[in-house]
């Protein structure tokens, strides 16, 4: 299936891009990890481009109102979007999207990733993911585990584990990552898929353990955490990945010129130094490398999802 549209190159000269403000429209509300990212680099690309940036916060509807935004905006690269895994699993747990996920979006660049880590409260007694399975497979369906909400990274995370491993621990949705983080470090439930950034504290206080970090490499914020594929669950990769899209048919060349432009951002060293403190990994992936990436997401989450019946609550 071809993603987010065509690559195919339009003769639009990109050398007088952009020719006026851009918007970058974040679908979360302030402070989240993409209104983070997007505040981090828009003040460097403004610089770099001498127009202003400005990061156009639209939250609702797990992102769907700032997707439906740019999904609808003109597609001379001006108006772009910056998202996370859910755009990715929207497809299959929103019916009716207001957009065609694989279809009105061109893809720019994957920017960063940042690690999930498998956490648990020290009176589970487990120390690694080995330890986990096994006492999962000894008490089938006995074990809990906390998310914050249905269809949330950290549910998808740990259906996809136990889809791997072929253990049975029962699901418990919060309303949000703090009340699942707070229920796990109050010792109200015992395990828990979430950013290393919303526990690193708690776990380097020894108030949490980490067994591993979900990612396909370990995390800079982690490095002595192993992966959970390094821990015997080999192939498993599952991380928060940031990417810039437009909307349906922006020229090749403006996406290649944004996606070079950020990259280049990225690479700043204090803009560098300020993404490594936030447990981000710079990645700056190409348009077509983008794309192929989402791609491979969305066949991944599909399944995940259909195995395992989640629908909305």
């Amino acid at each position: 299936m071809l993603l987010l549209a065509s690559m195919a190159t339009t003769g639009v000269d990109a050398a007088d891009f952009p020719s006026r403000p851009l918007r970058l429209v974040v679908p979360s509300s302030p402070g989240g990890a993409l209104d983070v990212l997007a505040r981090v680099i828009s003040p460097r690309l403004a610089e770099r481009w001498q127009q202003q940036v400005v990061v156009d916060n639209r939250a609702g509807a797990g992102g769907i109102i700032g997707t439906e935004i740019v999904a609808r905006s003109s597609p001379d690269g001006h108006n772009l979007l910056i998202v996370a895994p859910g755009f990715s699993t929207n497809p299959y747990l929103v019916k009716n999207l207001p957009y065609d996920t694989a279809k009105d979006f061109s893809a720019i660049s994957l920017l960063a990733v940042s690690a999930n880590a498998l956490v648990t409260h020290p009176s589970l007694q487990v120390r690694t993911v080995a330890e986990l399975i096994a006492l999962a497979k000894s008490r089938p369906g006995q074990l809990n585990y906390a998310s914050s909400g249905t269809g949330s990274t950290g549910h998808l995370c740990m259906e996809l584990f136990k889809r791997m491993t072929a253990v049975e621990i029962a699901h418990v949705p919060y309303k949000g990552a703090g009340a699942a983080a707070a229920a796990l470090v109050a010792g109200q439930m015992p395990i828990l898929f979430t950013a290393v950034g919303a526990v690193i504290a708690q776990v380097n206080g020894n108030r949490l353990y980490a067994l591993a970090v979900a990612g396909a490499r370990r995390s800079v914020a982690m490095p002595g955490v192993p992966t959970i594929a390094e821990s015997g669950v080999p192939g498993y990769a599952v991380d928060n990945w940031y990417a810039v899209l437009g909307p349906r048919d922006v020229p090749i060349g403006i996406r290649v010129k944004i996606q070079r432009d950020m990259l280049d951002v990225l690479k700043m060293p204090d803009v560098a130094s300020r993404i490594r403190s936030l447990g981000f990994d710079v990645r700056g992936l190409e348009p077509q490398e983008t794309a192929a990436y989402i791609a491979r997401e969305m066949q991944t989450w599909a399944a995940v999802i259909r195995d395992a019946a989640i629908t909305q609550e």
